[in-house]
């Protein structure tokens, strides 16, 4: 038995309520104006729109759905059960239009916008709060959305259009993404107060090769960092405990169960000592990106004009 296939190609159920949409859509309003009046000409002359192009409109529009909306008397019309089912649908969808389109207008609002920012859980205490608040000097009104993370998750969320900046390290180099250095913070080796190293200020990173130490998660910047710079002099580092927060990490090296590599605390932290490291640059870079060819509303090209002007002095000494 033979089966002839039809050239044209069958639409999915999904892709057939798609078309529909489409096709609907730009009627949708029409719809509603004729709906609430129950008169074309007053409709026509409300939507500003010709009174045979909305006849017109209205006929199609019945013609798609296959059945009538309306039932005519005259100049005058009246909804029918099923107009008046479409209509309850139609005027919430009509409205959540119109709440989203307020919504994207006033975000990009040059004086009241909002900015959606990312930053590492390191910057959040001190950092952020300090850029905010000079920012805010000279755009008192614009809004912020804030979120903490480390760097990888906060690419992804870049990358899906969730954020509008971020500050991360490593400064990333990325297909799609720009990324400008901004400034660096020298890492230090913490060991417990109580450590054969304590009395150390200066460290050569190779005579930690045999201490335990505790670090980030795997994916975090710092993570990475520290791994490189333990290659780079020599040892692979000996991992006991792996953590979220570099505050926790410092908590764990005064209990006395580690060593770890960390940027400057925000306050000194009791029970740890902090070592420079000699021999090689132990540091963290810290960037800011943002995808490329994306458009900046006017907040979001502010905040990223006033970042860029940080470069070197972004972070507390």
């Amino acid at each position: 038995m033979v089966h002839q296939h039809s050239s044209q190609a069958r639409l999915s159920p999904s892709s057939d309520t798609e078309d529909m949409v489409m096709l609907l859509a730009p009627r949708l309003a029409h719809f509603a104006g004729v709906a609430r009046t129950e008169h074309v000409t007053r409709a026509a002359q409300e939507l500003q729109v010709p009174q045979s192009t909305l006849s017109r409109a209205m006929v199609r529009l019945e013609q798609d759905l296959g059945v009538d909306l309306f039932a005519r008397h005259g100049r005058t019309l009246s909804l029918t059960p099923a107009g008046r089912t479409f209509l309850a649908s139609v005027e919430p969808a009509l409205a959540e239009i119109g709440r989203a389109a307020e919504e994207v207008r006033a975000d990009a609002d040059p004086a009241t916008g909002k900015v959606a920012f990312g930053f590492l859980h390191t910057m959040g205490a001190e950092t952020v709060p300090g850029l905010l608040q000079a920012f805010r000097v000279d755009h008192p009104r614009i809004r912020f959305s804030l979120v903490q993370n480390y760097g990888e998750a906060m690419l992804e969320k870049l990358r899906a259009g969730e954020l509008d900046l971020c500050l991360t390290s490593p400064v990333p180099d990325a297909p799609g993404l720009v990324a400008r250095r901004l400034d660096e913070q020298k890492l230090r080796l913490v060991v417990p107060a109580d450590h054969r190293l304590a009395g150390r200020r200066r460290i050569r990173l190779a005579e930690a090769a045999e201490e335990t130490f505790v670090t980030l998660e795997p994916g975090y910047g710092l993570r990475r960092i520290t791994d490189h710079l333990c290659e780079e002099a020599g040892f692979r580092p000996r991992t006991a405990f792996e953590g979220e927060e570099t505050e926790t990490l410092r908590g764990l090296v005064a209990a006395g169960l580690g060593v770890a590599l960390l940027p400057p605390p925000t306050v000194p932290r009791p029970g740890v000592v902090e070592l420079a490291i000699t021999g090689q640059r132990a540091v963290r870079e810290i960037g800011v990106a943002w995808l490329e060819d994306r458009p900046d509303t006017p907040p979001v090209a502010a905040f990223k004009k006033f970042l860029l002007s940080r470069r070197g002095s972004l972070l507390p000494d």
